[in-house]
């Protein structure tokens, strides 16, 4: 259904954080394609952008839209490593949280392009896809192959990073001129920021003591 206010975009959301706990799905496909993990051109793999004569969205808000669902489907398939590969039950109930919560955003993204006639992504498309703090293929290939401890360190280390990437497409929005201005774009993107910086300060806490 197409999002119409922010009372039930946030009912939503919380209902997506209130899910966390379910049980997630099988991994799909590996990445096989090399990109650098600072890039930002996720554009140039989506149709043009057409924005209606007194729309309120932007291309920036639909851009970002776009570009997060493949964003989130990357830390989706990170996360459903973690039960196969040892990893701590602690990382696990991590993993098994950032794969609820970010499925379900990327269910409302789908939603809120599919109703403004933009194109939406589907969840293969962080294959193809690449945007700050995504990994390679070649990190994702030694997240794979790690197992136990070891896993658990580099999950941590790369998730980090990979949030670290979603908080600058967020600043990039709110700092683009017009953009964040629909009343959807604005609470997913500023309720992206504020579950990536406390899941950070929880993976880095895990850090510390691990």
């Amino acid at each position: 259904m197409p999002l119409t206010s922010p009372r039930g975009l946030a009912a939503q959301l919380l209902c997506i954080t209130l899910g966390a706990g379910a049980l997630h799905a099988q991994a799909t496909v590996p990445v096989t394609k090399e990109q650098p993990a600072h890039a930002h051109h996720h554009a140039a793999a989506l149709p043009p952008v057409t924005i209606p004569d007194g729309a309120l969205y932007t291309a920036a808000d639909v851009r970002f839209m776009q570009g997060m669902i493949a964003h989130h489907a990357q830390a989706i398939h990170m996360s459903r490593m973690a039960a196969a590969r040892e990893a701590s039950p602690r990382l696990v109930r991590l993993a098994q949280k950032i794969d609820l919560s970010q499925a379900g955003e990327i269910a409302l993204m789908q939603d809120w392009l599919r109703a403004h006639r933009q194109f939406a992504p589907d969840t293969s498309s962080w294959r193809t896809m690449t945007m700050a703090g995504m990994l390679t293929s070649d990190e994702l290939a030694r997240l794979e192959a790690a197992r136990g401890e070891p896993f658990d360190r580099l999950f941590l280390e790369l998730m980090i990073r990979h949030h670290e990437g979603a908080l600058a497409m967020v600043k990039e929005l709110l700092a683009t001129p017009r953009a964040a201005q629909d009343v959807d774009v604005n609470v997913l993107a500023n309720e992206i920021e504020a579950t990536q910086v406390a899941e950070i300060g929880l993976m880095q806490q895990m850090l510390q003591f691990d």
